[in-house]
C-alpha cells in the first residue's frame, strides 16, 4: 500500500466531509419533498374523505326523496285502484237495485190482479195497527180498491182486537186516496 502524505489526508478528509455535506444538503430536499408529499396525501385523504361522506349524504337524501315519492305514487295508485273497484262494485250494485226495483213494480201492479190481493191487504192493515197502536187509524188507498179495502179494515179490526184486546177504528181517507197507476 502507498503512503499517502499528509496534504493528501487533509485532501481527503475535506473531499470525505464534502461528500457527507453535500449527500446531507441532498437529503434535506428529498426529506424536505417526502414530507410534503405525506402532507399533501395527507389532505388528499381528508378532502377526498369529506367529499366522498357530502356525495353519499347526498345520494342518501335523493334515494329518500324518490323512496318517498315512489311510496306516495304507490300509495295514490292503490288509492285509486280501490276507487276504481269501489265504483264498479256500486255500479254493479246499483244496476241491480234498478233491475230488482223495475221486477217489484212490475209485480206490484200485477199483485190487484191475484187472488191474494185481499188478504194482502189485510195484511199490510194489519202491520201498521200493530205498528201504530193508536185506536184510530187513517188508511191511504186507491179509490178504485174502497171495497177490497173496507172488507180488509174489517178483518184486520177484528183480528187486532182478538190478538191485542183492544179496539181500533180504522177509516179510508177519502181525500187523500192514491192515484190509480196507469
Amino acid at each position: 500500500m502507498p503512503i499517502k502524505s499528509p496534504l493528501m489526508v487533509g485532501f481527503d478528509k475535506v473531499a470525505s466531509e464534502l461528500k457527507k455535506i453535500t449527500a446531507c444538503i441532498r437529503q434535506q430536499p428529498l426529506d424536505k419533498a417526502r414530507e410534503i408529499h405525506l402532507k399533501a396525501d395527507e389532505e388528499f385523504a381528508i378532502e377526498k374523505s369529506k367529499l366522498v361522506r357530502q356525495e353519499t349524504a347526498a345520494i342518501d337524501s335523493q334515494y329518500e326523496k324518490k323512496f318517498k315519492q315512489a311510496s306516495m305514487s304507490q300509495q295514490i295508485a292503490k288509492s285509486t285502484q280501490a276507487n276504481k273497484t269501489r265504483l264498479q262494485v256500486l255500479s254493479a250494485r246499483q244496476s241491480l237495485l234498478d233491475e230488482l226495483f223495475e221486477e217489484a213494480r212490475n209485480k206490484v201492479g200485477k199483485v190487484t190482479e191475484g187472488k191474494d190481493y185481499e188478504e194482502v191487504l189485510k195484511g199490510l192493515i194489519l202491520e201498521g195497527m200493530y205498528l201504530l197502536c193508536e185506536p184510530k187509524v187513517q188508511i191511504r188507498a186507491r179509490k178504485s180498491d174502497k171495497g177490497k179495502v173496507e172488507k180488509a179494515i174489517k178483518e184486520a179490526a177484528k183480528e187486532y182486537k182478538d190478538k191485542m184486546g183492544r179496539e181500533v177504528e180504522a177509516v179510508i181517507d177519502e181525500e187523500n186516496s192514491i192515484p190509480d197507476s196507469s
